[in-house]
């Protein structure tokens, strides 16, 4: 049976989330396997524009033929340049899934996932240069450590990074299986899959740069956005929630809220999501990979230009 590229989480809550108008610009900052995107298109009149981005070049397959449609194989990092490129000032909605595709979890070449050997990759655009396999072979031991630490939060970071430091004076860590082996001495017992899981996010992160580009694309998305244009951001662990949370509450990345001569909060965002809307049981059943998918929306306030 051929697989979905990938099966969209949340689909209905967030495309309603957006509160879409027919005649609206709009964009999916992660296409993937057009699940969100198709959803979008169905809502939109022959007037309404939907721009994609994804930066895979096997997602560009997935592409539906609609000349409402807007294809851009780039990060989303770059979402202003791209939207000034095409003559897009404002839209009215944006719409992040930050999910790794199944696509990438089930493609052993791929490196995503610790269920395959295969080569330590782990590069959502194949065009970038650095790779797992970098990483757990050239870091120093302090930057290991960190990544370990900040990105996949696991305990006893350095000891972990000494085992990758010890196994690869021996040879090359090129390969998933040999990565696996050289953390099995601080592997927990009965915890394998928690911790390899952990283990593969932090090197995935580092690898395509996922925090500093979410930074870019939250703070660009308070300058395209319209007042009254929404925000609906769906994250996968609590490095991404923290950040959009305090983004969307605040402004800042710090949750840092400004105040105005009176005390009032000066904030640019509306939260509409008093808590993150999670998937319903029967989602998760559908699909287990949503289980961990937590989704806020925030609207612009008319002040903001």
């Amino acid at each position: 049976m051929i697989q979905p590229y990938h099966v969209p989480v949340l689909l209905t809550e967030s495309v309603e989330a957006l509160e879409l108008c027919p005649q609206g610009t709009y964009v999916d900052v992660t296409f993937g396997g057009g699940g969100h995107s198709r959803a979008i298109l169905e809502r939109l009149s022959d007037r309404g524009r939907l721009v994609a981005f994804d930066q895979d070049a096997d997602a560009r397959a997935n592409r539906p033929e609609d000349r409402r449609l807007l294809f851009v194989e780039s990060n989303f990092r770059f979402l202003r340049s791209w939207l000034r490129y095409h003559g897009i000032e404002k839209v009215d909605g944006i719409l992040a899934d930050l999910g790794v595709s199944s696509h990438h979890f089930d493609s052993e070449q791929r490196g995503f996932s610790f269920r395959f050997d295969g080569p330590l990759d782990m590069r959502m655009n194949q065009r970038a240069r650095l790779t797992a396999a970098e990483v757990v072979n050239e870091y120093e031991h302090e930057a290991l450590t960190a990544i370990l630490r900040d990105y996949g939060e696991l305990d006893a970071p350095h000891r972990i990074a000494q085992c990758i430091e010890r196994a690869r004076e021996q040879a090359p860590l090129t390969t998933i299986n040999a990565l696996i082996e050289a953390v099995s001495a601080v592997t927990p017992r009965g915890g394998e899959s928690k911790f390899l899981a952990k283990l593969f996010q932090a090197l995935r992160i580092e690898v395509n740069g996922e925090m500093e580009a979410l930074k870019m694309m939250l703070e660009q998305a308070r300058k395209v956005l319209r007042p009254g244009g929404r925000l609906v951001v769906i994250t996968y662990h609590s490095l991404e929630d923290r950040l959009v949370k305090n983004f969307m509450r605040s402004g800042n990345f710090e949750g840092r809220a400004e105040k105005d001569f009176f005390g009032r909060l000066q904030t640019p965002f509306e939260v509409l999501t008093r808590k993150a809307v999670v998937p319903t049981p029967e989602e998760v059943e559908r699909n287990p990979r949503s289980r961990s998918a937590k989704m806020r929306v925030c609207r612009l306030k008319a002040s903001e230009e």
